[in-house]
């Protein structure tokens, strides 16, 4: 099969033949129907420091976590609750499906995991893809492919906004109009948010934003964006999401928000940061992490979706073919209007 392969930190990802998948015992092996670019692999595809980044990647690791396609094969434990031709999304890992953390949906922490962009387990930037029965979720006829392969970061967002514990009425803040920031913004709409001010650089990335659940936008690069969001909202907000991930980020979510304030850090900053605490400390803030979701959010996710309940499509800003997916790939590395880019291999 053909697939877009890391070779180096810093280099571009090289098309070439690699093998195609086979499936273990509780496998399932899927064509590809659309993987999104994250920016979680552009961030890593340039990491070469073990001690800094989340993960190093290997020379010949296939990339790729975002993304739904048809089963073609299935592995011999699998076949009474699996079928050639299902249409599925999956997880971004393999678990043990024993260990309390895989009970519990979180087989990212289980010891005995395989994560997606290792050389065990190859990502979906390729013509197929192994996934686990377990760890697969069910499309409805009536999601496409792109809107399953978006499930992922929306599985982000709502993690995200479960953790901040929003009140019917909020006023919210947030900081970056990116995938992370946008699922953000829909999900605070979801459960109730009176204001969802969103900001950015970006002038076409907080635009965006207005279809996607903000009731304002600002643009951080003109005025006092502290002042434009209380003027927008009516007051301060009460949550402020970092969903930038860049170092620096952080500090702005610290300074933009008032005091008594939850802050939730949802932007994965894989470098080092500098942080001037006593303005967190002075104002009372409450600064919490989220990282990633249980398999319960993409089920939920997916529920929606089928229901029309919710619509990420306004997410989707361009779509590509393998051919052409290495200078996509590189191009995101540098500043664009782009929001989420999907591979389309087949």
């Amino acid at each position: 099969m053909k697939a877009a392969v890391f070779k180096a930190a810093g280099s571009p990802l090289v098309l070439e033949d690699v093998p195609d998948p086979t499936p273990e015992a509780s496998d399932l092996i899927l064509k590809v129907g659309a993987c999104g670019i994250c920016g979680t692999d552009l961030h890593m595809s340039e990491n070469t420091d073990p001690g800094v980044g989340w993960r190093v990647l290997q020379p010949g690791c296939v990339m790729g976590h975002e993304f739904a396609g048809d089963v073609i094969e299935v592995g011999r434990e699998a076949q009474n609750r699996w079928s050639r031709g299902d249409r599925v999304t999956a997880l971004p890992w393999i678990g043990c499906g024993e260990c309390s953390d895989c009970r519990a949906g979180r087989g990212f922490r289980c010891a005995q995991g395989k994560m997606r962009a290792s050389l065990d387990l190859p990502g979906a930037y390729a013509e197929f893809c192994r996934v686990g029965a377990g760890e697969a979720v069910r499309l409805p006829d009536s999601v496409s492919f792109r809107e399953g392969a978006l499930v992922e970061p929306l599985a982000v967002g709502l993690n995200a906004v479960r953790r901040a514990q929003l009140r019917p009425g909020d006023r919210v803040l947030i900081v970056g109009a990116g995938p992370v920031g946008l699922s953000v913004a829909l999900w605070c709409r979801f459960f109730g948010a009176q204001h969802i001010v969103v900001s950015d650089l970006v002038p076409a990335r907080v635009e965006r934003s207005l279809t996607l659940g903000a009731t304002a936008a600002v643009d951080a690069s003109e005025g006092n964006v502290r002042e434009q969001v209380a003027d927008a909202a009516g007051g301060q907000p009460r949550v402020v999401f970092d969903c930038v991930g860049m170092p620096g980020s952080l500090q702005l979510a610290i300074d933009y928000a008032p005091h008594d304030a939850r802050i939730v850090v949802v932007g994965l900053c894989m470098a080092g940061d500098h942080l001037f605490p006593t303005k967190a400390l002075v104002k009372e803030l409450e600064i919490i992490f989220a990282f990633i979701y249980r398999q319960e959010d993409f089920e939920t996710v997916v529920q929606l979706l089928g229901q029309g309940r919710i619509d990420a499509t306004p997410m989707i800003s361009d779509h590509v073919d393998l051919t052409a997916f290495s200078d996509a790939f590189e191009a995101l590395k540098q500043p664009n209007r782009q929001i989420k880019v999907m591979l389309e291999p087949n």
